[in-house]
Order: C-alpha cells, then structure tokens, then sequence
C-alpha cells in the first residue's frame, strides 16, 4: 500500500484558493460568510476562514457530519496520496459511478474538507490541512475501502453446500469439455504436490518420440489425479525448472527440488501460481512438451510474479470473505505502487513478458490463477483465504500421526503433512492405485520394490527410511516391514550397475557373468565380480540382467551428482518473506462498527434539526427558505449565525413530484453548464429506478419533455424518459476549482 499521507502546508491551501477564478472563490466565501464587505482583501477573508475552521465548535460540527461514504473518500484521498478525478473513481469502481464519486467530492469541496491543486497539468484532490486533527481518525481507519466478513456472516450458505464446493467443482471440470486454461491445477496441500512428484518420478520414459505425453501416461495421470489438468501442471513443473526434458525422459533438477520443498509450503503455492500465470498467459506455445528453452527466458519473470502474488497474498487474512471490490482495488494500489515508486519496469501488473506497458492490468487472469492455484476459493462473487494447514505437533506431548498404515506396505498422508516430509517419503514410494478406495481426495503412498529401489538408489538406506515412517505414523508400523526393506537392501547391494559401463557381481552371483544375454556385452574383466560392459545404455545393460533372471538390479547416480545442465544448477528459489504487505487491519466487530455509527448519525441528525428549528423562526421568501433547507441538507451551514448572514443566490438543485417547472429549468442548467443529473422514476411494480447520466437534449412530443440522457456507466445506454414521469431529478454541481 502507498505511504503514509502527509498533509500539504496550509500556505499551499490559501494558495489554491486564492487563484481560483473571482466567481469561484467568493461564491465559496459568502456561502460561509454572507455578504462580504467592501472593500474587500482577498488575503483577509482566506485569514479569517482559517479562524473560522480552528474553532472548536466548528469542528465538531463538521466531524459530526462525516457519514460513511464522506468517511471512505477521505480515506481513499489519502491512501492515493492525491489522486486525480479519474484515478480516485476507478479506485471506486464497482462500488461507485464516476457521477456518483464526482458529486461526493464535490459536495466535500463546498464544506472545505477537500480542495483541488494543479500538479504539471494534472487537477488533483487533497485534503484541507486546517482539518487535519478533525482528519486523521477518518485517514487512519481505511477498513471501510476494504471490506470482508467473517465467516458466520454467511449462514446463507449452507454447510453441505460449502462442503461440497470443491466436490461439485471437480467434478464438473473432471466431465467438462472446456479447454486447459480453464481447468484447475489446485495444489491445496503438500500431499497433492508430492503425489505428483512421486508419480512423474516413477515414470521414465515420459514422451513420445517428437510428440506429446504418452496416452498411457494420461490416462494413469487423470485416474490418480482426477479433477486435475495434468499436462498444465507437467507444464508448470518444466516452467519452474523443477523438472528437465531429456530426450524421452522428464528428470528431476535434484538441486531446484531440495530448495523448493525447503521453502514454506505458502510460498511454493505462490511459486507454483506464478508458473501456472506464466504457462497461461505469458507462454505463446502451449502445446509442446519440451518448453526449457521458454522456462529459462522466463525464470527472472517467474520470480517478479511469485513476488507479486506474495504481496498481493499478504493483503488478505486467512478465513475472512473479501468481496471482488476488495480483491481488485488491492490489486489497483500494488500497480499504483509499483508505477508510483519507479519499479513499473519489472512490475508483471504493468508489464508484459517483453517489457511493454500493459493496455490493460490483467486482474482478471491474476484471480483466475489465484482461484485455480487454490490461493484463493471463489464463493458466490466473495473470495476467501484457506486457512492454512498445520504441519507440526507444536507443543503436544503426544506426537501427532502424519500417516496412518493402510497395509503393511501402504499408508494414507494426513493433510497436515509439511512438504518436505511428504517428499521425503515420495522418494522411495509410489503412489498406490485409488481404483475403489471409498475416500475421495485421500492420497495413499505405497512401499514397493520398484519404489524402493529407486530411494536405495537416491541413497537412502533401509534404516532412514524405517526411522521416517516411524516418527510419522507415530510408532504404528507393521512388525515385518522393517525385514521387508532390509531384505531388498541386502538383494539391491548383490547387484549393482555403475555408469561408464560397469557391471559388479558379488561373489555368489558372478555365474551370471556366463550367461548368454550379460556374456555378451562384456567386453573385459576388470577384476574378480567386476566387468566393463561394451555398451553405453543402461537400459540395454538392466534388460540383459533381467533376462538372465535378475528382478532387483542397482543404478546409484554418477559420483558427481547428477548430470544436469550448468544453466539449471546455479539456480535457486528465493523466500518471499520480505515483500509482504501489512494486512489491512480486520474490520472491528459488528456492534461496536455499529454503535459508531449511529453515534455520528444521531448527532448529524440533532445538528440538522436544531438548524431547521432556526429556520422556521426566520422570515423569508418561499425560494430563500428553499436554498436554505437544502443547504441544511447538503450540510454546508454549520451554525445558526450562517443562516442569518448568509448571501442567497438562489439555485436550484433538484425537484420533485409534480414541479414539472422545475424539473424542466433543472435539466435545461444542466444541459448548458454540462452538469450530470441523477433521476429516479417509478417502475410498474413500484419499485423506483435510478440513473445518473449526462443529459443529451430535451425533446417535444405531445406536449410534454422528454429527456435524452446518456448513462455514465454505459455510454452506448441512451434513455427517453418524459418529464412527467421522472420522481426525483437532482442536477450535480461542477467543482468550484474548474474540473
């Protein structure tokens, strides 16, 4: 968010007041005044206002006529840090018509709580620094701009229906025939992303030669992972550099995947966000399997993203229901920020993936991400925050289970889990078949030879892996595993194949060396149970062995680690602690945001009626008592004295009902000064319809007016209403500063 407002001195006040043109500014002096003496000093007058404003009672006066639509464009004003016209009604968007924000400020101008100054050629708003004290309360309390409702504000929505939202969500996307930018790639707890880690660990041979996925990958991949579209989230893994293309292969950057899983899981979800924005929208090809190339241009974009999508995460507490007002004038500060404090050049709201300035800040594609990503739940037009999942025992005496045996070989992964030990167990398991398991989204892991073997050769020794499922299954192993793995560990230690090629024999087993499918590849004997193989392919070498009878074969990696590219090693992921955002403070409970309230209106309510009071004993024509009331109404007296000095130009503002005259001299101001007018009129049924809009022209037609207004929200929306018809017009005055 934007930094803390200062007020301008209130020299700079006097100053935009004293160039406003003579009929501008006298017309504000004698509204506080009355009839100003001559002669007069410009000087003087601005002197004796300041005075005006200091006095207590005046102050309180105009405090106690702050509602809460005053309340939310002060502290709009001072969060934008003195923005334009245009910038303060976009930042209203949604909620307020560019009309409506227009009359408000205007209305703020007239009671000297806002003025406007000229910046360059730009007409900015800014408020009064005489009123600072009278202010700051309302400057310091923003919660109003942004919005959210704890979670029992929502008994609409019932439990079976919130229970059933990702249920009912999944499955429509799981039958849908939409395409892949639509579809979820949900990563809502360290169990799913570690499931697909296992699963595209244990797959080696990945794609089809020059083509995509292998359709038995798919299918496989769409049976463990229902709901999910897998070749976007194999995208987003290659896009994060988690993964690398070789040949057929989809192998594991060893060195990315240890410092990813060792970040928070909050930030690999903003991590895995920015990947999945990047594949979606900033990616032009989406249809090959092999997008290195697009990976490695785009990492530094990846990462100004993730940054992003942390601030922006930063914004909302976990729990509370945000409307999308919220949501998008969150996203409008960030860009403003970033536009604001010259970091616009790497800023993905304001640029697109080749430095250039966005025609449009892309919120939409950001929440559709968010939303998919599962960072954020769309409920109804409300966006929520997952509570996050714990993933320690924190003080508990008694440690708390992360798996639970299913079998002595298989175990379910409670969502608890924190990633790095979910991973560690995906190391040397496999995920088990959910053919006819009765839990939906459970993730079952299974401990199989194949899946073992591949952790013995990651390095991982029996006793590690025994020691981790003992700590979390909290103990509850069954009696025999422990002699299942060290049985294949002594089996995987009897036969071992090395890169280069060499083949070593233990002993026991080195008749094998004689039979027919080994005998032929060795080329030499290198000493007792060890030969070096005439071939270069590991997978030719292991089928031999197989066909010899051998079923548990050993491959470690070379002594140098794996053999990844020098572009992916040096690369890494850096937490994103440091660009949170302070969450916007959560809003006070409702009774006591009430019992505020009220207050402030009871006490506008007793002004307004003691003025009227005041009126009533004074003598005066119809069209001055009727300029009074109405600037009772728009609370621009704030004593009786003011009624009595007041200098009167009689200007009508709005009518009602049957003053068809009025109404008529009402529409033909606004249509010669260029002033909005804001209407309403009855509906068949009684209920009232109400529009502000620039009027266009007055048409005749048998005998009555009819108006021709073009709606500000809609240009291409041009209405004809009679006269007659309409209940209430009301014209909306022009600042007095000239915009």
């Amino acid at each position: 968010m934007t930094g803390y407002f200062r007020f301008r001195s209130v020299d700079e006040w006097k100053s935009a007041l004293m160039i406003l043109p003579e009929s501008g500014f006298f017309e504000l002096l004698r509204s506080v005044f009355g009839n100003i003496k001559t002669p007069f000093n410009k000087q003087r007058l601005l002197d004796d206002l300041f005075n005006l404003l200091t006095r207590d009672e005046i102050r309180k006066t105009i405090a106690a006529y702050i509602d809460e639509q005053d309340h939310k464009l002060i502290a709009a004003l001072a969060l934008l840090n003195e923005p334009s016209s245009k910038e303060l009604a976009d930042f209203f968007s949604g909620e307020l018509s560019p009309a409506e924000v227009h009359a408000l400020a205007v209305n703020l101008e007239e009671r000297l709580i806002v003025y406007r100054f000229k910046d360059e050629q730009t007409m900015r708003l800014t408020l009064n620094p005489v009123l600072e004290q009278v202010l700051a309360p309302y400057i310091a309390d923003s919660r109003l701009l942004f919005p959210s409702f704890e979670k029992a504000s929502f008994d609409k929505l019932s439990n079976a229906r919130q229970a059933g939202f990702d249920k009912l969500s999944n499955a429509k996307q799981a039958s849908s025939a939409s395409t892949e930018r639509r579809a979820s790639v949900r990563i809502k707890d360290a169990r799913t992303l570690a499931a697909l880690f296992v699963f595209v660990l244990a797959e080696k041979e990945f794609f089809k030669a020059g083509e995509g996925i292998r359709k038995k990958i798919l299918d496989e991949g769409k049976k463990f992972f229902p709901g999910l579209a897998f070749e976007l989230a194999v995208r987003v893994l290659l896009s994060l550099e988690l993964f690398r293309v070789e040949g057929r292969e989809l192998l594991p950057n060893t060195g990315r995947i240890e410092d990813f899983k060792a970040l928070p899981f909050s930030d690999c979800q903003e991590y895995w966000a920015a990947g999945l924005f990047h594949c979606l929208y900033e990616v032009e090809s989406h249809n090959e399997p092999n997008m290195v190339d697009s990976a490695i241009l785009g990492w530094g974009r990846i990462n100004a993203i993730a940054a992003l999508i942390h601030r922006i995460m930063g914004s909302f507490l976990p729990g509370e229901h945000y409307p999308e007002t919220t949501v998008i004038r969150q996203l409008e500060l960030l860009a403003r920020e970033d536009r604001i404090s010259g970091s616009a050049w790497n800023s993905p709201l304001l640029t697109d993936r080749n430095g250039r300035h966005r025609p449009q800040l892309p919120f939409q594609h950001l929440l559709a991400v968010l939303e998919q990503s599962g960072l954020l739940h769309n409920r109804e037009d409300h966006w929520t925050v997952p509570a996050p999942l714990q993933g320690e025992n924190g003080d508990s005496k008694e440690p708390k289970p992360f798996i639970v045996m299913d079998t002595a070989l298989s175990f379910i992964i409670y969502p608890e889990i924190s990633l790095a030990d979910a991973m560690a167990l995906g190391a040397f398991c496999s995920l088990k078949d959910p053919t006819g398991e009765p839990e939906l989204g459970a993730v079952f892991f299974e401990l199989s030879r194949k899946s073992v073997v591949r952790g013995f050769d990651s390095g991982i020794s029996s006793g590690q892996m025994l020691a981790l499922l003992e700590r979390l299954s909290g103990g509850r192993l069954d009696a025999n595993l422990g002699w299942t793995l060290s049985d294949w560990e002594k089996r995987y230690a009897g036969v071992s194949l090395s890169q280069g090629l060499v083949l070593s024999l233990e002993e026991e087993l080195r008749y094998l060396a004689k039979a027919k499918p080994v005998s032929s590849l060795i080329q030499r004997t290198l000493a007792p149970g060890v030969y070096l193989l005439s071939t270069a392919d590991r997978s030719e070498a292991a089928a031999a062995l197989r066909k010899a009878g051998v079923d548990i074969i050993a491959q470690p990696p070379p002594a140098g680690g794996e053999s990844e590219r020098s572009r992916f090693s040096k690369r890494s992921f850096p937490r994103l602690g440091s660009a949170r955002l302070s969450s916007p403070p959560r809003a006070q409970k409702a009774d006591k945001a009430q019992e505020k309230a009220t207050a402030s209106l009871e006490s506008k309510d007793s002004i307004q009626e003691n003025l009227r009071r005041a009126l009533e004993k004074m003598t005066l024509t119809k069209q001055e008592r009727d300029e009074l009331l109405a600037r009772i109404e728009r609370r621009l007296i704030l004593s009786e004295a003011q009624l009595e000095k007041t200098h009167l130009r009689y200007e009508k503002l709005e009518a009602r009902g049957l003053d068809y005259q009025g109404k008529l001299s009402i529409t033909k101001q606004a249509i010669e000064t260029g002033s909005l007018l804001d209407l309403s009129w009855p509906l068949p049924k009684g209920e009232l319809s109400r529009m502000v809009g620039m009027p266009q022209a007055l048409e005749k037609k048998e005998g009555d007016s009819i108006l021709v207004l073009e709606n500000t929200k809609d240009a291409a929306n041009i209405i004809r209403i009679p006269l007659r018809k309409i209940s209430h017009l009301r014209r909306i005055k022009q600042s007095i500063f000239g915009e």
